[in-house]
């Protein structure tokens, strides 16, 4: 991707593994199943599996925000997207799933570790996934990204001080009317985050409760938002830890 640091290095197994794969069994999300090498399974009628290994980075489905992520979007499957952008992207799961069901979108993924980048490229391989553009990056701040918006579908399944942190930024690259998806967060947070988000012209529109971790949907205003104040990076520390 034009402005993307390289990244080369393929990582060594020792380098992620954290969590046993015998211990995570497939999880299904409407027509979406997500398995490690370990636990082998065939995709739902019309659906489709997608190889995670366990422990490669945040994202492998088994949190609550990440499969409440893939749930909101297949319920979404109907809708038409064409510019689509997943920030702090991981192991590039929900990138995957959009890319399955917005076959002829534009994808974007992007995060801040370029381990996680390693991850998602290797993990597009491994799935046959084609045409997702990876980029390193700090949330949106980045020429490469921002030279792409408007997007009309934006997820960010990141942290609640992230999400806070970088709601003018995510909203100043939504398209007027654009769906944007957030996780991350606890329930006790979904406040905070609304109202970040209210405050550049975005409504909550559904919210997927899961157990103490909520999933939102929000609408972009009617118009592009603009910043009205420089972006503050207070609150970014750790948000590429995304779960």
């Amino acid at each position: 991707a034009a402005g993307a640091p390289p990244v080369t290095e393929k990582l060594e197994d020792e380098d992620w593994v954290t969590l046993s794969q015998q211990g995570l069994e497939p999880i299904a999300e409407g027509r979406f199943v997500v398995h490690t090498s370990a636990h082998p399974v065939a995709p739902p009628p019309g659906g489709r599996a997608f190889l995670i290994e366990a422990g490669q980075a945040f994202g492998t489905g088994h949190h609550a925000t990440t499969s409440g992520c893939l749930a909101m979007l297949d319920g979404m499957a109907d809708w038409g997207f064409d510019n689509i952008i997943d920030v702090g992207t991981g192991t590039g799961l929900l990138a995957f799933a959009a890319r399955h069901l917005w076959p002829g979108a534009t994808i974007v993924a992007t995060d801040i570790d370029p381990r996680a980048i390693v991850v998602t490229r290797e993990n597009a391989e491994l799935n046959a996934i084609p045409a997702i553009d990876l980029i390193v990056a700090d949330g949106a701040l980045d020429d490469s990204i921002t030279a792409r918006a408007p997007y009309d579908l934006l997820i960010a399944n990141i942290l609640a001080g992230p999400l806070v942190s970088m709601a003018s930024e995510i909203a100043a690259i939504a398209a007027p009317g654009a769906t944007i998806v957030l996780a991350g967060l606890l329930e006790t947070q979904r406040g905070d985050v609304v109202a970040a988000f209210g405050e550049c012209g975005c409504t909550l529109d559904a919210v997927d409760r899961r157990g103490d971790w909520s999933i939102l949907r929000l609408t972009a205003g009617a118009e592009r938002y603009v910043p009205t104040r420089p972006i503050d990076p207070k609150g970014r520390d750790g948000w590429a830890l995304d779960l």
